[in-house]
């Protein structure tokens, strides 16, 4: 997916058809296709199925090349080739539909994601060669999902507070930008960022913080800034466990709020995460290393970055709205 001069062949392409061919052949099951975007045909193959998976797309790439009207950026956040209609088509026949999303960023899934026998969202994303292979372990329970959003899925374009602009852009948004700016005007998102589900359950405990340098630390200038921004001042510790009896992974986020003798600022700001997999009933503890830097603001007028004063505020979830510890620095 994507067009530009980013892009590379793929050595070889598992596609999903091909995977959900090889499985349903293993497991003698009857696979029926629509391989267009037409929704009477989708329909037409999903209405007598025990469960029907609609695959819908949205592309993007650069702007020297336009691609079905799209001049890089997407025109809308929209699927492509009326994708709402054909899961809405197939969804009107069968009671089990699951929905698979290859995008290269959000969409606005409102038209879809409530329909009563929409079952299952999967969003794959931008997929690579195994993207079949993958899709597959996901959809037969063989492997559990432990991917999170990297942007935050709003219930309408305007939610995000911004669109298209042409020519120069002076970047009123400020630091407001996805989870922080649905943060700070309290806007309910349909999937926020960082969300994921798994196929079991996990369990935030035991934070704990130390912020054991407070100093200025060295003035020699590096790249970006004095060297001793980069120095390790803080760490944050949490434990995660596996509740349920399924093997699966989990990404625990850390989020920082600066204090209030800083400028006004997002109520949290994602400073780092970590991956950890676990067995059923299996714990493991997480360590986030905070670095100068990242308890810093820029001062414009001092041109330079600047850690305030005061207690900090710390934030470990399964996302930016599901917050499950939270403590002081």
């Amino acid at each position: 997916m994507g067009w530009g001069s980013g892009t590379a062949d793929f050595p070889y392409l598992i596609a999903p058809l091909d995977a959900i061919k090889t499985r349903a052949a293993a497991d003698g099951t009857t696979l029926t296709t629509s391989t267009t975007d037409d929704a009477s045909s989708g329909a037409s193959a999903a209405k007598t199925a025990e469960t029907a998976i609609v695959f819908i797309n949205s592309d993007a790439g650069e702007g020297y090349i336009t691609v079905e009207g799209n001049g890089g950026d997407r025109a809308t956040l929209d699927p492509w080739h009326n994708g709402n209609q054909l899961v809405q088509a197939v969804a009107n026949v069968n009671q089990k539909t699951i929905v698979v999303i290859h995008s290269v960023g959000p969409l606005i899934l409102e038209p879809i994601v409530n329909l009563p026998n929409v079952i299952g969202v999967i969003w794959a994303g931008i997929p690579g060669q195994e993207s079949g292979n993958g899709l597959v372990d996901v959809l037969y329970g063989s492997a559990s999902p432990s991917g999170k959003l990297p942007y935050t899925i709003a219930k309408s374009v305007g939610d995000y507070g911004m669109g298209p602009v042409g020519g120069d852009d002076n970047f009123p948004e400020g630091l407001y930008i996805d989870y922080r700016h649905f943060d700070k005007y309290n806007i309910q998102p349909r999937y926020e960022f960082g969300f994921g589900l798994s196929y079991t359950n996990f369990a935030y405990s035991g934070l704990a913080t130390n912020y054991f340098d407070r100093s200025t630390g060295s003035t020699n200038n590096a790249p970006g800034g004095v060297s001793s921004l980069y120095d390790t001042v803080a760490t944050v510790t949490a434990t995660i466990e596996n509740t349920g009896s399924v093997a699966g992974a989990e990404v625990a986020q850390l989020y920082i709020g600066l204090p209030s003798s800083a400028p006004a600022s997002p109520p949290k700001q994602l400073r780092g995460f970590q991956k950890v997999y676990l067995g059923g009933a299996a714990k493991a503890t997480v360590t986030f290393n905070l670095r100068r830097k990242d308890l810093s603001y820029w001062d414009v007028g001092a041109q330079k970055w600047v850690v305030p004063s005061g207690g900090f505020g710390v934030f470990v979830g399964a996302s930016s709205r599901d917050i499950r510890l939270q403590g002081e620095l």
